[in-house]
């Protein structure tokens, strides 16, 4: 298992303590991937810039297309391009992988045959391996899932030692992306609520 799919499984929990965005988890879920590959060797770091490294991309289909999106050449991307760039719609993709894995199922809500459906998460080793890490605390998940509200953060003396600036960085980008994307929902709402009073009138 990676890290993003560990991260979108514990996102999908049936009781989560705070519902996660789509945008938010796919911004999530690409920094997760470049952690992932850090870690593999295939890519490395230069201060804000992903520098493709010597190793393969791992096994991993979705991982693998991450790897392949690297831009391989002079100037390379910045870590927080890749999030926006990668990130469009990867939640979704996460969901279709792992529902094809049978990591998930769709079940109809209601007693309705033809009501709506949810997704729901089968009770695998993988299922298991991701919830156990998160309950374990593991310094990395912890701190992307503090990045999108999936609990409401460790306290300062308990926050997650990562141990490496460039965990740090990434960490840091995709904590930045996420509150960059709400003040853009945000302003949305302020200026939808501004054109309907214009409609509504006095």
């Amino acid at each position: 298992m990676t890290t993003a799919k560990d991260l979108f499984i514990i996102a999908m929990d049936p009781e989560p303590e705070h519902t996660v965005g789509q945008g938010d988890l796919s911004l999530a879920l690409a920094g997760a991937e470049l952690l992932d590959l850090i870690g593999a060797g295939a890519i490395t770091v230069d201060g804000d810039l992903i520098v493709p490294g010597g190793s393969s991309a791992p096994d991993d289909r979705l991982l693998g297309e991450a790897a392949a999106l690297i831009t391989r050449q002079p100037p390379y991307e910045r870590i927080e391009d890749w999030l926006w760039r990668r990130g469009r719609d990867l939640s979704a993709a996460y969901q279709d992988a792992l529902e094809k894995d049978g990591e998930l199922t769709q079940q109809r809500s209601g007693r309705l045959p033809f009501g709506p459906k949810r997704v729901e998460l089968v009770d695998t080793p993988s299922r298991r391996h991701a919830v156990g890490r998160r309950e374990e605390g593991e310094p990395v998940l912890a701190a992307l899932a503090s990045a999108v509200g999936l609990d409401d953060g460790p306290s300062a003396e308990d926050e997650p030692r990562l141990g490496d600036e460039t965990v740090t960085a990434v960490v840091a980008t995709v904590h930045e992306a996420v509150m960059e994307l709400e003040a853009v929902r945000q302003r949305r709402t302020i200026e939808n609520t501004a054109f309907a009073n214009v409609w509504r009138g006095p």
